[in-house]
């Protein structure tokens, strides 16, 4: 459980309460109150907008905080992860949800997801605000998720000298070893004779110590539905020899956002003990350059036995990806999900924020979209918009890998996906951004888990444990 989070049953200590209040019903719950508590919050200013935050003196007269006031603006329930906003703002102390918050499950994530702090390169001496959970809230799925998402935002967040292919593979082996699943890799020229012929022509240039690898990871009875994610794990991309401008290289750490997504959910699903046969696919590769770098104009054969010209060595994402979703293909698996920062157009087209899916399953991508609203993890399906193959089209080899033209970027990544999976109904892609451009309530600056609470959302309805 996060340092952030107290189980109500471990915790004896006295806890500061907080009460949720709209603008137009604060007039009536100051009525209901002590009057010098009115008088106290009119010479605050407080007036219930929206994250608005107010702290009432001990009643006692002791010099301490007596209680909190946290403004819902207009309307009456808690709008998405705005609680967030308390744990940075509060005083040092602990706390709990009194009133006013209507779902205090999601108040109480949104809590732990603001309190978080990478502290891998610099300490974070600040003293801790803790919430007591509430005794009707599940405290073992609000401290998977919030534990999850807190190791995404470190994977993501680490420098890209202390988080490359062999890095993030120990990453992965940890959290196999935790849940008692099994865990495998395929390094360097091994990618050749296995068949992974793409995931080795993109990672090849990097330094021997950063070979590139498929990490390979099984939990679950063999019996069970078989579910397979798969995580872009690009764990630096320059652009290759299509190199990318300086500023297009000052976030590509968080080029591996997929895997560490990847690995979030399945922390998740595992945790949570849902009846399915995981399989967690991560081709980790740095794209580097060297004498040995792939080329544009070069024409790969990949591990499904299509031919891809290399139209740039900038779309290397969806390369690594298309041999990990051929071999996800041949275990026939109930449903395929890919995380992957794949294209800036996603970005161009819903912001950093909302995460564009493409699937084939009407009912998936409604019920994810469903899921994503409940657990304020937005995501909005855009369509595999079959003619748009046309601008994949090569003249000498059955696809490119990024085409001629600079229209349907997102949509185009999809289509080329699409054709290294076997049935796109049993398909699932999401193009992430994975990290948060600036700090709002529960999403600090950083590495950001993006659609993998809405998918464990959906996942326990399908999957749940017997």
């Amino acid at each position: 459980m996060p340092d952030s989070l107290v189980a109500a049953a471990a915790s004896d200590t006295p806890a500061i309460p907080i009460d949720a209040v709209s603008a137009p019903k604060l007039p009536a719950y100051l009525a209901a109150g002590e009057p010098r508590t009115a008088a106290w919050v009119a010479a605050t200013g407080f007036a219930g907008a929206a994250g608005e935050i107010a702290l009432l003196p001990d009643p006692t007269g002791a010099a301490a905080v007596g209680a909190v006031l946290f403004g819902l603006g207009k309307g009456d329930s808690t709008p998405s992860l705005s609680a967030g906003k308390l744990a940075p703002s509060l005083p040092a102390g602990t706390y709990r949800l009194r009133a006013g918050f209507d779902d205090p499950a999601l108040a109480a994530l949104a809590f732990a997801l603001g309190a978080y702090r990478f502290t891998r390169y610099r300490a974070d001496n600040g003293q801790p605000r803790r919430l007591v959970l509430p005794q009707h809230v599940a405290a073992d799925d609000v401290s998977r998720i919030a534990d999850a998402v807190f190791l995404a935002r470190d994977l993501i967040n680490t420098g890209a000298n202390d988080m490359g292919p062999a890095e993030l593979a120990a990453a992965a082996e940890a959290l196999a070893t935790r849940h008692g699943a099994t865990f495998r890799q395929i390094i360097g020229d091994a990618l050749i004779a296995d068949g992974f012929p793409l995931i080795h022509a993109v990672g090849r240039a990097a330094a021997v110590e950063r070979a590139p690898r498929l990490i390979d990871i099984t939990w679950g009875e063999p019996g069970d539905p078989k579910v397979t994610l798969v995580g872009k794990g690009v764990c630096f991309d320059t652009g290759g020899l299509d190199i990318k401008p300086s500023a297009g290289m000052l976030l590509m750490k968080k080029d591996m956002g997929g895997a560490a997504n990847a690995l979030a959910l399945a922390h998740m699903m595992m945790d949570a003990g849902l009846r399915v046969r995981l399989r967690v696919l991560i081709p980790a590769v740095e794209n580097a350059i060297s004498g040995a770098a792939f080329r544009p104009g070069d024409v790969l054969t990949s591990r499904k036995g299509l031919t891809v010209e290399i139209g740039n060595t900038d779309a290397e994402g969806r390369l690594v990806l298309a041999d990990a979703l051929a071999l996800a293909g041949e275990e026939n698996p109930a449903l395929i999900v890919d995380l992957a920062t794949l294209t800036g157009a996603a970005r161009t087209a819903l912001g950093p924020e909302v995460v564009p899916i493409y699937t084939g399953d009407d009912a998936l991508a409604a019920d994810l979209t469903r899921f994503g609203g409940s657990v304020a993890d937005p995501v909005w399906r855009l369509p595999l918009w079959a003619p748009y193959n046309s601008l994949i089209e090569s003249k000498i080899a059955d696809v490119n890998n990024a085409g001629q033209s600079p229209f349907a970027g997102s949509i185009t990544a999809a289509l080329f996906l699409a054709k290294f999976v076997p049935d796109t109904d049993r398909w699932l892609h999401a193009d992430i951004y994975a990290w948060n451009p600036a700090t709002k309530p529960g999403r600090p600056e950083g590495g950001e888990a993006q659609a993998v609470r809405a998918l464990y959302a959906l996942f326990r309805e399908r999957f749940a444990a017997a």
